[in-house]
């Protein structure tokens, strides 16, 4: 382990922060890693639990000890070798994950977790400096071929590691770039894309043929999913020409809020929103993009997805920013004796929220719910709202707590249902109560559908969810691939 006494000497130390006013002039990344001497300090906090419980609270699970203890030894080259073992894409996680590990860490229990996520993040930024990330091309070909549907977090670490065992992958991607929610949900400031960039060249270099702006199967009619393909391919054709299929698409159908008015101008899903910035930041034209400039905009949703609406909004000049979230306000502080090693259920506020209230733009209310969109000349102009409760496990309406509150846009970010149906339908994939593709994760068979030879794995699989969750079920569905065209495999679970 790194320093005995380590965890009760040496105090939690967070990733810095840019200036707030030096941020929101653009959208690229401003967290300030750890140096090698702080990472250093934070890995000499780590304990080496008997019960590591942090390993089992990452869903990759990330022998966490065992990189902790090499930073603190200074020897950054196997610590990058002990996280690729179990995760792919560290870059990823180490910046947009929640890190379930931390509410997991033991020293978590009465006193502030490891910064795992912060190591993480300087172990993985080190080893790309260094140049010690590099293409890891099979030495012998199986002559099988491979098609990956969907190249988000998933997709591409399916890819990357059916590639390695000598398979010919071919990977699908619908819009014009891979990476999936990553490219056009997440916001460059919390992750550029240049990350997702040089991973596409590591896995051409592997062998994996990419094929972006291409659709597999069609989407619904009226869909609001981001769609820039110029090719459709059929399920059929690929049941045809490949000796596997599998499914990595997301969970992209959102959830929407059939309220009176839904159908104003000025109403728009959140996933509306958030990819057309993305791709004004890589350089493309957006005709008619959807901006917030000077505008009173509410966000429909407290998660995530809701948070970056707020980042976005408050980069472009909006005049003010209200977040609602049906839920009551949680509290501060968890209660730990209660529910760790689990996630806890806390009030959480991100970098955006901090921004914006800095800025003096941000308002979140808890414990509303939206009863009607208002306007004029078919324009949103305000949400109607009311204050709920909850009495006998059901949310009722505060009397006489209705309001109006002024909105030029709204923005619903209150999560997604299900993938695009038309895909799976077009495959015949039996769909499970929620809509998603069905499979099981069993050991062996995992992530088989029910249509023989093909396989659905991440968002399409378990709904939305964490890019973590999303690597894990790549990797995992990857041996199952491997498992069923060479009768066993050798790739790790």
């Amino acid at each position: 382990m790194g320093k005995v006494t380590g965890f009760m000497e040496i105090e939690r130390l967070e990733e810095g922060y840019k200036p707030v006013k030096e941020r929101l002039k653009n959208y690229d990344e401003f967290v300030i890693g750890l140096d090698d001497g702080q990472a250093k300090q934070q890995a000499a906090r780590c304990m080496d639990c008997g019960t590591p419980f942090c390993n089992n609270g990452c869903p990759v699970n990330n022998i966490i000890p065992d990189f902790n203890d090499l930073v603190y030894q200074g020897d950054w080259k196997n610590a990058i070798d002990v996280l690729h073992s179990t995760n792919n894409f560290p870059e990823f996680t180490g910046r947009i994950c929640p890190a379930p590990c931390e509410a997991a860490c033991v020293v978590n229990v009465n006193g502030d977790a490891v910064g795992i996520k912060s190591i993480e993040h300087a172990i993985i930024d080190k080893a790309w400096s260094e140049g010690w990330v590099v293409a890891k091309p099979p030495k012998h070909k199986t002559g099988k071929k491979v098609a990956v549907v969907g190249s988000g977090p998933a997709g591409m670490a399916a890819a990357q590691q059916l590639a390695r065992v000598g398979h010919d992958v071919t990977l699908f991607e619908k819009n014009d770039r891979i990476g999936g929610l990553l490219r056009y949900g997440i916001p460059d400031f919390k992750m550029e894309k240049s990350h997702i960039d040089r991973r596409a060249k590591q896995l051409e270099a592997e062998g994996v043929t990419i094929r972006t702006n291409v659709m597999v199967g069609e989407l619904p009619k009226g869909s609001k999913v981001t769609n820039w393909a110029t090719e459709t391919i059929t399920p059929a054709q690929l049941q045809k020409d490949f000796d596997a299929v599998l499914l990595t698409g997301g969970s992209e159908q959102s959830r929407d809020l059939p309220a009176p008015g839904r159908d104003l101008a000025g109403i728009h899903f959140a996933m509306e929103f958030l990819p057309q910035q993305n791709k004004v930041n890589g350089g493309d034209k957006v005709k008619d993009q959807l901006r917030a400039d000077g505008k009173h905009v509410v966000v429909i949703g407290g998660g995530d997805t809701g948070s970056d609406c707020v980042g976005t909004s408050t980069r472009h000049g909006a005049a003010g920013v209200v977040q609602f979230e049906v839920m009551p306000m949680p509290p501060e502080h968890e209660n730990k004796p209660l529910v760790w090693p689990y996630w806890p259920l806390k009030l959480r506020t991100s970098s955006s929220h901090d921004e914006s209230s800095e800025k003096g733009l941000l308002k979140r209310e808890f414990a509303i719910s939206t009863k009607e969109f208002v306007g004029e000349n078919g324009k949103v102009t305000g949400v109607k709202t009311v204050r709920v409760e909850w009495k006998d496990g059901k949310m009722v309406e505060v009397a006489g707590s209705e309001e109006i509150i002024k909105a030029d846009l709204v923005l619903l970010a209150m999560g997604f249902v299900n993938p695009v149906a038309t895909i799976l339908e077009g495959f015949g994939v039996e769909k499970d109560a929620r809509g998603n593709a069905k499979a099981t994760t069993e050991f062996t068979g995992g992530y088989a559908t029910n249509v023989p030879k093909v396989f659905a794995a991440g968002d399409i699989r378990r709904g939305q969810s964490l890019v973590v969750w999303a690597i894990r079920e790549g990797r995992q569905a990857a041996r199952s691939v491997d498992e069923f065209l060479m009768g066993a495999s050798d790739l790790p679970r």
